[in-house]
């Protein structure tokens, strides 16, 4: 079962089945991810074939992890399936 793990709190959590992987990267489920541990970040990226990316910090434990999550709300055609999913980088550690 995946979980992205950071300064020792687990902060997304679900089964291999309910994952997608892209690029290398774990796309969780949003409900798999504890919200309380996301703050909306102002930071937007654009990918040719997934489209726009919004960014959250992660706070854990009083540290904030800047642009360390990130989510396509609205994914192009080509990234349906990783329409509401989050996933991590940053030094977010995902174990398997």
């Amino acid at each position: 079962m995946p979980k992205a793990i950071w300064n020792g709190v687990v902060i997304a959590e679900a089964p291999d089945n309910e994952v997608e992987i892209v690029e290398g990267n774990v796309y969780f489920p949003i409900q798999a991810v504890h919200q309380e541990y996301l703050q909306t970040s102002k930071k937007i990226t654009q990918c040719h074939w997934k489209g726009s990316a919004n960014y959250y910090d992660v706070v854990v434990n009083g540290q904030t992890n800047r642009d360390a999550a990130w989510t396509y709300r609205h994914p192009l055609d080509a990234a349906k399936k990783i329409a509401n999913r989050i996933a991590f980088w940053r030094g977010i550690g995902i174990e398997k």
